[in-house]
């Protein structure tokens, strides 16, 4: 669908694309402008609709390219030869940190496409979050040294109360931010109140 975008070169492909992201991450979807987004592009209304079709398209292949960069460096980063389930998020944490600082622009518009209200798009962004979290969580409890857990404990059981219990922090979370004006996550203080649950969770299911 995107074809035309992608075989332009990579120098233009960036100025559209950090000009979009920073329109989007700056006023949210709705009040984002398309012809702010060309102004700041350098090129034609036109051109972006002949690259994109329209708007919404264009927001949700930004979503899409933004999360690849970060799940593609995620992976490269993260040590998956860790059996200890804990140690591994541990990992995935520290590293999500590192790249937060690495892509502020990046995350921010992730950030408020999770936040964002709009009709048009919430939906598919829901549906997008649902299949992402489904991929990394497979890929997170894969190689896992399940002999650490208790042998009374269905494991299956036990993968779905950890999972959804990150889910659920991570909804909390996300619901704090929507009334913050600054819309900003404090990571810091998630990754104390996770090393928290950590403790409860190992001591209920590890031997």
């Amino acid at each position: 669908m995107f074809s035309k975008f992608l075989n332009l070169d990579q120098e233009k492909q960036d100025r559209i694309i950090n000009a979009a992201i920073k329109e989007f991450a700056l006023k949210g979807y709705d009040n984002a402008s398309t012809n702010e987004i060309v102004k700041e592009a350098g090129i034609s209304k036109g051109l972006l609709f002949h690259y994109f079709g329209n708007k919404k398209q264009m927001f949700l292949f930004l979503f899409d390219h933004c999360c690849k960069i970060i799940a593609d460096e995620f992976y490269i980063k993260i040590n998956l030869q860790e059996k200890d389930l804990f140690n591994r998020i541990r990992g995935a944490i520290l590293i999500k940190t590192e790249l937060l600082n690495q892509y502020p622009n990046l995350f921010k518009f992730i950030e408020e496409a999770y936040l964002d209200e709009s009709s048009e798009i919430k939906i598919e962004i829901e549906k997008k979050v649902k299949e992402l979290n489904d991929i990394n969580f497979g890929k997170i409890y894969d190689g896992i040294d399940f002999s650490k857990f208790r042998s009374d404990m269905d494991i299956k059981k036990v993968l779905k109360i950890i999972t959804s219990t990150f889910e659920k922090l991570g909804e909390e979370e996300m619901n704090k931010v929507k009334l913050s004006p600054s819309h900003q996550i404090d990571y810091e203080r998630i990754q104390v109140e996770i090393e928290e649950y950590f403790e409860i969770l190992m001591k209920a299911f590890y031997k």
